[in-house]
């Protein structure tokens, strides 16, 4: 084969052929095809888009690119979730133990963030001693032994995806449908689960931020995931406004702990039951979404949910004392109360500005080899559809550097916005089963 005639054929709106594909990404990986004509090869797909069989093909070659995990010694259907991000997005901390204290094994691969706010990783390793770094061995026998555990990406995981995405980052050929939605599910494919819930975020804070578009990727990442043999669902959820109240990593570690306590965000909460209702039917614990539901809040009743976030913190070296004791968890020096300058009700609340302003504290990285500061962020007090008067606090400002958190004052007043009526919003848009 030649890579000069795939393009061809792709620039003429063919369609590439499974065999075609699997050359082009296993040659792309050992170097042999250089980076300006799979660059033309990304422009073409842009341009003539993919087909299913494509996408699917596409998917399964990156999986195949490098490791994937054989979980088969793990007993019960393995679920996984995966999120597209979000600001607040601290989910997995809440969802993962209440999924796990029903018997579900969830063995989950997860990274660090780059942007806002740190990612899972950043966030658990507020507990002195957690770690992720774990091999696959032990990893396998804290899933049989607890139900859960989480650790990092292996370096060796969909490394055609690594180097097919740096690509696409600096020729302006990342938003098209097919290879955003290959591109994610190539990793999540890895990882070996037998199930997977998606959290398909949309709004101001999201990659997506047009529903309609939210909902076509929701649709191209479970007809993949099916394709590949594996139960998939995804979940549209709202990303206009923060997901629950706290913004910032050990924020959201105590926002998670008041959560597995009963005493959640309701915003929060709601889409926590929508993705663990989902789990739950995939791992055969439940025939509906009322009897998973009533399963995950009988968790969280019983204080089983609380219980097994403290064992998966024990078991990956972590202090599990803080589950229990959260005042324990670093904390920042200086306190600004963000103040509201109008009246009426809050109709939004800019996401991303409010990840912005994280940022700028020092609680996300700019760059792979920033330093985050767990102990910074943003506790939200007025939600959208709150009424606020003159003089209200909007949020709470939590810094290390008073001219940081100055500068991220601005940012969140400008991310408010008041009305005269409080908005009929949901935070689940849509729930897809099948494409």
């Amino acid at each position: 084969m030649r890579m000069y005639d795939l393009i061809q054929k792709k620039k003429q709106g063919a369609s590439l052929s499974k065999e075609e594909i699997s050359w082009m990404v296993k040659e792309y990986t050992l170097g042999a095809i250089p980076d300006y004509q799979m660059s033309a090869m990304m422009m073409a797909v842009c341009f003539q888009g993919m087909d299913e069989a494509e996408t699917l093909q596409l998917t399964l070659s990156m999986r195949d690119s490098g490791d994937v995990l054989d979980l088969s010694s793990i007993s019960g259907i393995k679920v996984d979730k995966h999120s597209t991000g979000g600001v607040g997005d601290k989910t997995s901390l809440v969802l993962a133990p209440m999924v796990a204290a029903l018997g579900i094994p969830v063995a989950k691969m997860s990274g660090r963030g780059l942007g806002h706010t740190g990612g899972t990783i950043d966030k658990l390793e507020c507990f002195p001693g957690f770690t992720t770094s774990l091999s696959q061995e032990q990893f396998i026998e804290n899933v049989n032994r607890i139900k859960l555990s989480i650790m990092g990406q292996t370096a060796n995981l969909a490394p055609a995806d690594k180097k097919l995405y740096a690509l696409r980052d600096v020729t302006a050929t990342v938003n098209q449908m097919s290879l955003i939605a290959s591109s994610i599910m190539s990793k999540k494919l890895a990882a070996g689960s037998d199930a997977i819930v998606l959290d398909v975020k949309t709004g101001n804070g999201a990659f997506m931020q047009e529903e309609s578009d939210a909902f076509a990727l929701a649709r191209e990442m479970v007809r993949i995931g099916n394709g590949a043999g594996k139960r998939t669902v995804a979940v549209v959820t709202d990303m206009d406004q923060p997901l629950g109240c706290a913004v910032g990593n050990a924020l959201e570690v105590k926002e998670a702990i008041l959560s597995l306590n009963g005493q959640g965000p309701s915003d929060f909460m709601e889409v926590v039951y929508a993705l663990g209702e989902q789990m739950v039917l995939l791992g055969g614990k439940a025939r509906t979404q009322q009897e998973a539901r009533a399963l995950l809040s009988d968790a969280v009743k019983s204080g089983a949910a609380l219980k097994k976030l403290a064992e998966f913190v024990e078991a990956q070296g972590g202090d599990g004392s803080y589950v229990y004791h959260p005042e324990l968890l670093p904390t920042a020096s200086h306190i600004l109360e963000v103040k509201s300058s109008e009246e009426g009700f809050v109709t939004r609340i800019l996401a991303e500005e409010i990840g912005l302003a994280s940022l700028i504290l020092g609680g996300g990285r700019s760059t792979k080899d920033s330093e985050i500061d767990l102990s910074v962020g943003v506790l939200l007090k007025k939600k959208r559809g709150c009424q606020v008067a003159y003089g209200d606090t909007l949020a709470t400002i939590y810094a290390n550097n008073r001219n940081q958190a100055l500068e991220a004052y601005g940012k969140i007043v400008n991310a408010y916005e008041i009305g005269e009526a409080p908005p009929e919003a949901s935070m689940i848009k849509g729930i897809l089963t099948t494409p």
